[in-house]
């Protein structure tokens, strides 16, 4: 409970005699012992009683069978035992603190993580069950992937002498701090254990000079008063004990401490005024406790109420008989209640834990179909590993299942899973020598690779170290282990080869963009060419500048387009020369093929499958002409139509001479 909310809970001293708000207690020793606020209180030792007391043996104290055990007990027991534990060791307390989460849900990194993040304490117990949980989860994970890493081992490794070893970054950083923290746990038990020794004997010898001062109600009432406020003090101050004797000391304490004052002839009046200010500040607690019960934070309002009855046992004493039964039995109510309310919370969690149970049920049964699925592809077995990836991390973010269940449903996954490798594992088995064909294809086409990579002749070895590539792609998987070895060495080869090739392009480029620039003052040149009117001179200068166009070599591709003003011009010139049709473009058509072939000889190839066509077309439209003309067989031969249709026909004929000519280039320029 947060410090403004106790404030206003704790007594205030009021002043009688000097004495702090719990010195004052009520004799309640004149009835026998009861099922109330002092339950389970009792003396343990032999010393006299005020009449019609009930004395208990340290037995019967502790022995817990001996209270009744109906539900508003069990509800404080509950209380009383957690206040005993966070008494022992307060470190403790500091768990509530810390967020509870579904660590089963989690990745091994994410734990990983998690553990790192928790144990940079130094209250390690209050991370203890936190600690324990990620342990847990993190082993549960990690043994499972441990038996896949083994199964993919042993059905790629069938040499029997050969053993299986699988090293993980994170289990390593897992044991060194879970380790780091057990160091540091054991190390504070240790010094815990020796200080709860030490402080029990502390609070017994304090017992038992109390029980001496009470064993002399005569002496001098003034001083006693002022040795009962030291032993006080330093019972305040005396540290924690073990937590199966918190309840015992603490009744022992109390009794004696009653007896004192039971014995002692005290101011009435004072007495009185102590146990009014005693029942205001109990009364004050059920008024909070009341309050908790409209809260929606379970958690933490049982906590506080936990942290109430510390208060109400501790550190406010009793109130006058009268009173005491009612504001003991509504503060044992409301904690029924309370308790109550916290069972039915945990009951949420169990049915959730529930359906989180049907959940990686219906994940198992899907697993196991997918075992039973027939695949014949090394593609099918990627898509189904693909799901059952899937389906494992669905299954881990499941969260908890009910307790009784959990080591079974853990079992069924595994097996499930497990059986799926299985058939996974025997159908590769069966491709293994496809495997091994594969890697001899592609350590052949390394050794091609290699074998070319430092060729010079680009033209030539680009197509091939293409071609290769392509190869590579289309052959199937290699073993694993060997997989990552052979692609390294195969880029490297096809690396080396087009870097050089990517250098030599570069010098290309700076050819070309020269070639141009020679070309384009030429285009000038050529323009401005007047012709003499001798038809062969004129015949001979054109083809001097053709020539001595293509002397200046290729030009780079996006300049291309002053190929076609060359043309152009040159048709000019031919129209001029009043040089057959034919000759003229035939001497273009010579000029465009010097061209292809100095920029990329696929499209030589290209021009050969369009001159093929033309050829196809022209014969084609030649065989309708002349079976066209069969319809005028009787006509005479001056017939306008007639006479139409023969032209055409020898236009197609020369036309088709010209193509069969130029295809006649095309394959000499191929055959070179």
């Amino acid at each position: 409970m947060s410090e403004e909310k106790i404030d206003n809970l704790l007594p205030e001293n009021n002043g009688t005699d000097g004495q702090t708000k719990n010195e004052v207690v009520e004799n309640n020793f004149e009835a026998p012992i009861q099922a109330t606020e002092n339950s389970n209180e009792a003396v343990v030792e032999d010393m006299p009683a005020p009449e019609n007391t009930v004395e208990l043996t340290d037995e019967q104290v502790a022995d817990d069978t001996l209270v009744l055990e109906d539900a508003t007990i069990i509800a404080t027991n509950a209380i009383n035992n957690a206040n005993a534990e966070e008494s022992e060791d307060e470190t403790i307390v500091g768990r509530h603190e810390i967020p509870t989460k579904d660590y089963e849900a989690l990745s091994m990194e994410d734990l990983v993580s998690e553990l790192e993040t928790i144990t940079d304490t130094d209250k390690v117990m209050s991370v203890r069950d936190h600690v324990e949980d990620i342990k847990k989860a993190f082993l549960s994970k990690y043994f499972h992937l441990l038996d896949e890493k083994r199964e993919e081992f042993n059905a790629e490794n069938q040499d029997p002498t050969v053993e299986f070893s699988y090293q993980s970054p994170l289990k390593v950083k897992f044991d060194v701090l879970y380790n780091q923290y057990k160091n540091k746990k054991n190390t504070h038990f240790k010094n815990l254990q020796d200080s709860l020794k030490a402080n029990l004997e502390n609070r017994m010898a304090i017992v038992e000079e109390l029980k001496e001062l009470v064993s002399n109600p005569k002496s001098n009432i003034p001083s006693a008063l002022k040795q009962l406020a030291e032993i006080r003090e330093r019972w305040r101050n005396s540290g924690p004990i073990p937590k199966d004797k918190y309840n015992l000391v603490w009744n022992n304490y109390h009794f004696h401490l009653e007896n004192f004052y039971d014995f002692l002839d005290l101011d009435r009046e004072a007495r009185d005024q102590e146990f009014k200010n005693n029942l205001e500040h109990k009364q004050r607690i059920i008024a909070r406790a009341e309050e908790l019960l409209n809260t929606t934070d379970i958690s933490n309002s049982f906590r506080e109420l936990q942290n109430l009855h510390r208060i109400w046992k501790e550190e406010i004493g009793p109130v006058s008989r009268e009173h005491r039964e009612q504001v003991w039995q509504k503060f044992s109510e409301i904690t029924k209640q309370m308790h109550d309310k916290r069972e039915q919370f945990f009951e949420s969690f169990k049915e959730r834990e529930k359906e989180n149970l049907a959940k990686k049920q219906a994940i198992i049964a899907e697993i196991d179909k997918l075992s039973q699925e027939q695949i014949e592809s090394h593609t099918g077995w990627q898509q189904q590993i693909e799901k059952i990836e899937a389906l494992r991390n669905e299954f881990f973010a499941t969260g908890k299942v009910p307790t009784e269940v959990n080591e079974k449903t853990w079992s069924e996954f595994k097996d499930s899973v497990r059986k799926f490798n299985v058939v996974k594992n025997s159908f590769y088995k069966e491709i293994k020598k496809d495997q091994t064909d594969n890697l001899l294809k592609k350590q052949a086409l390394i050794d091609k690779a290699n074998a070319l990579k430092d060729s010079e002749d680009f033209a030539t070895t680009t197509p091939v170290m293409k071609q290769i590539q392509d190869e590579w792609k289309n052959i199937g998987h290699v073993p694993r282990k060997l997989s990552d070895k052979l692609w390294k060495e195969f880029k490297g080869a096809c690396n080396h080869y087009f870097d050089r090739l990517k250098d030599s392009r570069k010098e290309e480029i700076a050819e070309e963009v020269e070639a141009f620039e020679k070309k384009k003052d030429f285009l000038e040149k050529v323009r401005s060419l007047e012709l003499v009117g001798n038809h062969k001179e004129d015949l001979d200068t054109i083809k001097a500048h053709i020539e001595t166009w293509k002397t200046f070599g290729k030009v780079p591709f996006n300049r291309r387009h002053i190929e076609g003003k060359f043309n152009k011009v040159l048709d000019q010139l031919f129209e001029k020369l009043s040089s057959s049709k034919k000759e003229g473009e035939m001497i273009r058509f010579a000029n465009k093929l010097d061209s292809l072939a100095t920029n990329d000889s696929r499209k030589i190839e290209n021009e050969k499958i369009f001159i093929l066509r033309k050829i196809d077309e022209v014969q084609s439209e030649i065989f309708q002409l002349e079976n066209n003309i069969q319809f005028f067989a009787n006509a005479k031969a001056d017939n306008p139509m007639v006479k139409e249709v023969k032209k055409s026909i020898e236009r197609h004929k020369d036309e088709l001479q010209t193509w069969k000519e130029k295809l006649k280039q095309v394959n000499e320029l191929i055959s070179k």
